[in-house]
């Protein structure tokens, strides 16, 4: 363990999730406070606190985090350490009236019987949603999803440390992959594991995502392929979909012990370059030294330009993240080059390219169209199939 990549900001992994007796307690105590209801975005930042994925955090930023965050990314509380999206819950005017400063809260998800964690406040206070957006989205353009989901919190911020006390009840299929930083960190470990790359996906891996994905390998020691399993896009592709496709991949095309598949139960904020740089210290605190950074990465619509993410790293102060990015860059099949090529390997022109993106590939097996094989493996293809040809058409799941 003591040969793999530092958490971000720490010599061990921070865990908010309680055990044993102590979350007993903390049970019966949350039941006697003020419950507050919490977004699927903020269950999301708590579950990552929760299991240590968000190393150093140990709650949700007070004014003076919140502003540095937006303004040059970085925590005031922690000696200017790199942080780059603003980690925050907030209520509406009505419920802050009802808190005071030193008061001791539950958070409840869904259900008010559903606590999943206490807050204790050491800070309320207004925020400016514009500039936030401004400054991690770069819009406050309300079609971005990102910014329609800051403009839709509450007005007033609350600030201090958590303790969680949620269960995770994934279905059989995800609970089996779901692993915490020191998990990882421990299988890591074991394998041998030095140098590890991270490739994240909401989606079937098709041939390029594929091709990626062992160009990563040849430079490192092991893959880890997380699967995001948080709320997604209406259009998506559903999630235990996509985890029997990447099975699929995985089983066939991949050498299984270089290899670990896991779910990832965190909200897209498509936030472009600050989610790219956010989730870097994510892997980082997996264990991972390396992630992949493609092409539109966590981006959305004509937002961010296609290679902004990768150019964020870039701009960092040196020491800001030990994770490193591997910068690809956009992959296709190229009928001349008779393989996997990218715009940096491959001269040749347009017509010699197969270019499918996923909204066309979904509209092709909607409608019922062969795909070429050059695209998707046929263990992929026969998934979709199947799944697309379950669809209501009129009224589409995905």
């Amino acid at each position: 363990m003591d040969k793999l990549i530092s958490p971000h900001g720490s010599s061990n992994i921070i865990e908010l999730l309680l055990q044993g007796n102590e979350l007993e307690e903390e049970i019966k105590e949350a039941r006697k406070l003020l419950k507050i209801p919490i977004t699927s975005r903020e269950m999301g930042d708590l579950i990552m606190m929760g299991i240590g994925a968000y190393t150093p955090l140990k709650g949700f930023m007070g004014y003076d985090d919140w502003k540095s965050v937006c303004a040059d990314m970085s925590l005031v509380s922690m000696n200017g350490l790199f942080w780059p999206i603003p980690i925050t819950i907030s209520v509406d005017k009505e419920t802050a009236s009802k808190i005071k400063i030193g008061d001791k809260i539950a958070l409840f998800y869904e259900e008010q019987t559903n606590i999943v964690a206490t807050l204790k406040v050491e800070e309320k206070y207004s925020y400016d949603k514009s500039y936030e957006c401004l400054e991690v989205f770069k819009t406050t353009d309300q079609e971005h999803p990102g910014v329609k989901m800051v403009m839709e919190q509450g007005n007033i911020n609350l600030g201090g440390k958590v303790k969680a006390i949620f269960q995770l009840n994934l279905p059989t299929e995800f609970s089996d992959i779901f692993y915490k930083p020191n998990d990882t960190r421990k299988i890591f470990a074991e394998r041998g594991w030095k140098t590890v790359a991270t490739y994240q996906t909401r989606n079937p891996m098709h041939r390029s995502q594929e091709y990626i994905a062992k160009v990563a390998l040849e430079v490192s020691d092991g893959l880890y392929i997380q699967q995001l399993i948080g709320k997604y896009k209406p259009g998506d592709i559903p999630a235990d979909i996509t985890f029997k496709c990447i099975n699929a991949l995985m089983e066939n095309y991949f050498v299984k012990e270089k290899v670990l598949h896991a779910c990832f139960p965190l909200e897209m904020r498509y936030a472009g370059p600050r989610e790219a740089l956010l989730h870097a210290i994510i892997r980082q605190n997996y264990g991972a030294t390396h992630i992949i950074i493609g092409r539109d990465y966590a981006g959305v619509g004509n937002y961010y330009s296609p290679f902004e993410a990768q150019d964020s790293f870039d701009e960092l102060r040196d020491g800001a993240l030990l994770c490193k990015p591997l910068k690809v860059d956009w992959t296709f099949y190229c009928y001349r080059c008779q393989g996997m090529a990218s715009m940096k390997t491959c001269p040749h022109s347009r017509e010699d390219r197969l270019l499918l993106s996923g909204t066309m590939l979904r509209k092709a097996l909607t409608e019922g169209q062969t795909i070429p094989s050059e695209f998707s493996r046929p263990e992929v293809l026969s998934i979709l199939r199947e799944y697309y040809s379950g669809l209501d058409n009129s009224n589409p799941k995905a």
